[in-house]
């Protein structure tokens, strides 16, 4: 047997996602370079490790065995790559953090500092939206989530980090001369809305509820990337963050219509489950975001202060 550990790596791969096509994507490889990967792991067995029916890919019986057995021999590698890059006082190991969408305009600037100062460790970042975020801190598939808007039925610890500020906003192309409009305006404006689960959906739902206004709801999109381009064609408005509008506003692009109640505020918070035993990683990626988190918001974040 001469198998490689690059081959089990993309194997194992190839048996999470049932893909080979998935399986280049997630190892960052070209497909072509996959399949030989496969067929190089599959030469020096006598029985199929895998098998397509209907031009969907499964995993045989035993292949799934060569699979376990795949996971077990490259964990034992990386825990002896760790413990080499410890006894040299590296630290080293996995950070893994699931982000509402959004909050990719955030997170970043909170890693930045702390992976340059780290070359050991491995960032795993899932943004999605928010319901997919709690699943994955709910099961334990992450150290820390970023959310604005907090799980109500989960157990949880957090840390403070900064305001999420949310505008009405439109394209520049008409023009809104008052100083402050009431929130019946929004009654005549064609909205935006993110999807379902959307932690920017729920708090602007919030609010139409708790004014109790007939919304006329033009179009629901699923990122806030989406919208945005959305309303720079002026196709409506929406109540978007402001975190992601830096650009815009300063182009002159979008403009944020002054309506009575907002922003709309909520706050941006880092959270794990209560009990959670973090790793070597996590602990120190907490220790930097206790010390450092006023200085980054200061030096990145100021500019929001302007609206």
């Amino acid at each position: 047997m001469n198998y490689t550990l690059h081959q089990l790596q993309v194997f194992l791969m190839i048996s999470k996602t049932k893909s080979v096509t998935k399986a280049a994507e997630e190892l960052h490889l070209s497909q072509p370079a996959v399949s030989i990967q496969l067929k190089n792991l599959q030469d020096q067995f006598a029985i199929p490790l895998t098998e397509v029916v209907g031009r969907k890919l499964f995993i045989t019986d035993f292949g799934k065995e060569i699979a376990i057995a795949a996971e077990r021999i490259l964990s034992e590698v990386y825990a002896i790559n760790h413990k080499t890059a410890a006894f040299k006082g590296q630290l080293v190991g996995q950070l893994k953090i699931s982000v509402v969408s959004t909050g990719k305009y955030v997170i970043p600037y909170f890693l930045n500092d702390f992976m340059s100062q780290h070359d050991g460790i491995e960032l795993k970042l899932d943004v999605t939206n928010k319901v997919k975020v709690v699943e994955s801190l709910e099961q334990n598939d992450v150290d820390f989530s970023l959310v604005s808007v907090l799980p109500d039925h989960l157990q949880i610890e957090k840390v403070e980090l900064m305001p999420n500020k949310l505008f009405l906003v439109g394209n520049s192309l008409q023009t809104f001369p008052k100083k402050l409009y009431d929130t019946s305006v929004l009654e005549t404006l064609p909205l935006i809305y993110r999807e379902q689960g959307s932690g920017t959906r729920h708090v602007m739902e919030k609010f139409v509820q708790a004014n109790m206004l007939p919304i006329h709801k033009k179009m629901e999109l699923t990122s806030n990337e989406a919208v945005k381009q959305a309303v720079l064609a002026g196709l409506g408005y929406s109540v978007m963050p402001l975190i992601g509008l830096k650009n815009e506003l300063s182009m002159g692009d979008v403009q944020i219509i002054p309506v009575k109640g907002f922003p709309i505020q909520s706050i941006w918070h880092l959270i794990w489950m209560k009990g959670k035993n973090f790793s070597p990683v996590a602990k120190a990626f907490l220790e930097f975001i206790h010390q450092e988190k006023d200085r980054i918001i200061q030096e990145k974040f100021d500019w929001c202060n302007k609206y």
